[in-house]
């Protein structure tokens, strides 16, 4: 029997009423393992209603409430963690280990945001003028939207949403329609954690949905993480309708690894940040760049490492990698190995008939692949390909990598490989990019930190979670106000000064 999923809106199920479905898929057999309902009009008015109309008194929640049900919240998913990975692994196909350290760092900024009393004292000055005092509040903005991809179901919309309620908002999360079930759980863990209906909601949809939510009046703040050219459209359609939005967009992550490098290291670095999660993640590592003399040795030890590499169904123990999310995208990846091949790269590790652990049936499988010798002018080089492609760039010198990286349209993430301080530092100074790791292939920021990166990787001001995520989901107001005391004789009209 395959599953049905629906939306979660004013603290229940809701019903599809727009009567359209999209298929789930189950990437490691290719088989439909259940429909999803798919908004429209009705549904996101629905949800945005619901959201609206729970505002005033969750605003209106003391901060140790808002608290405490956050600590709930972080106690029953990790509880319930395992089940998470589960459900994830199911319908995106990355196995369940990849799975279980989502759940993990989407729990970090639930963490973070358990903090909230703390992170939102305002600031005070006493006596700005004689017995006047000035202050500043942070307020929520109001109903705010989250949209996100199918490669985290959990992680992404948790950078968003726990911060989000925690400053006092409302929410409604329309999730990739691929894989949403986590989604909807986590909603059912919101309300065993006391939150009050309407506080958060799941639409699920595609471009109607979200068109839908960044046109709509009510909704005061848009979070989109996703590929360049819909974060474009979702910052310029938002913003043109007077939200506040961050978006993120897609990226061609650099990982340059200089001559006095470790090569095992790097090469290690390479494999992980390359392969995890079959490469769909924005922060993936899709192009080594190495300054010769040491690019034969380092792909010879990464060609050598994706051999061992054991692909298979997500819930295999032995499994380090599964299949890609559709078999539409699967064979989008897959047609730039052949496009870089006859635009002069090598192949060097050929990713397209692996050996699958079980068989590969009809699931959508495509093997660790490698390219070496790629230029910038290759279409493997210049588009965001968000799969398991590895492309290999040689460079004569430091400056001429740092030239390629820095040209880059995308800026998200880059890292070095390097035995030298000074080198390391420098790199860390001059690179065009918004997160940088120095020996350290994936540079995702702590919870505590912001994570976002630099040109096409983001449209708007603000990156997502840590101080910068409370700042875009409240506005500062300042007070300034005078208590007359018992001496006070009199009305003066005048402006307050200083003195």
């Amino acid at each position: 029997m395959t599953k049905h999923v629906t939306h979660w809106i004013g603290g229940k199920p809701f019903g599809g009423e727009s009567g359209r479905r999209g298929d789930i898929f189950e990437p490691a057999s290719g088989r439909v393992a259940g429909t999803v309902d798919l908004a429209g009009p009705r549904e996101v008015g629905a949800a945005v209603a619901a959201a609206k109309a729970a505002f005033p008194g969750w605003r209106d929640a003391s901060l140790s409430r808002r608290a405490k049900v956050l600590f709930r919240f972080r106690e029953l998913v990790d509880a319930h963690s395992g089940e998470l990975a589960r459900l994830i692994s199911s319908e995106h196909g990355k196995v369940v280990a990849d799975a279980a350290g989502e759940v993990a760092r989407g729990l970090e900024v639930a963490e973070f945001a358990c903090g909230i009393p703390h992170l939102l004292k305002g600031g005070f000055s006493e006596n700005v003028s004689s017995r006047v005092d000035a202050y500043s509040i942070l307020q929520p903005v109001g109903v705010a939207a989250g949209i996100t991809p199918f490669n985290f179901p959990a992680m992404v919309p948790m950078w968003m949403f726990p911060v989000a309620i925690a400053c006092g908002n409302t929410f409604v999360l329309k999730p990739s329609e691929k894989d949403p079930s986590a989604s909807v759980r986590l909603a059912e863990l919101w309300a065993e954690a006391g939150l009050p209906d309407g506080v958060f909601n799941v639409l699920h949809g595609d471009r109607e949905a979200v068109d839908g939510l960044l046109r709509h009046p009510d909704v005061k703040a848009v979070s989109f993480v996703g590929s360049t050219p819909i974060a474009r459209h979702v910052y310029e359609t938002a913003a043109a309708n007077g939200k506040r939005v961050q978006a993120l967009g897609g990226a061609k992550n650099h990982m340059l690894v200089l001559p006095d490098a470790d090569l095992d290291l790097a090469a290690d670095a390479a494999v992980s940040a390359g392969f995890g999660s079959a490469g769909e993640r924005c922060m993936a590592i899709s192009v080594v760049v190495a300054v010769d003399p040491v690019g034969d040795e380092l792909t010879a030890k990464i060609k050598e490492r994706v051999a061992g590499l054991r692909v298979g169904p997500g819930d295999h123990p032995e499994s380090q990698m599964g299949p890609l999310v559709t078999k539409a995208h699967r064979d989008r990846v897959t047609s730039y190995l052949d496009g870089a091949v006859e635009q002069g790269a090598t192949l060097a590790v050929d990713g397209r008939d692996p050996d699958v652990l079980g068989g590969a049936g009809e699931g959508f499988w495509l093997g660790p692949a490698v390219l070496d010798h790629v230029t910038p002018d290759m279409d493997a080089y210049r588009d965001e390909i968000f799969g398991p492609v590895l492309s290999v760039v040689r460079a004569g010198s430091y400056d001429a990598a740092m030239e390629l990286i820095s040209a880059n349209p995308y800026g998200n993430g880059t890292a070095i490989f390097t035995d030298d301080g000074g080198a390391a530092r420098r790199f860390q100074n001059e690179v065009e990019v918004g997160m940088v790791g120095v020996n350290v292939p994936i540079p995702v920021p702590m919870a505590y930190y912001s994570f976002g990166g630099w040109k096409d990787s983001l449209f708007g001001d603000s990156h997502v979670h840590g101080m910068e995520g409370v700042h875009f989901y409240t506005r500062t107001k300042a007070v300034t106000a005078r208590w007359p005391d018992p001496s006070h004789g009199g009305v003066n009209l005048g402006f307050p000064t200083g003195g």
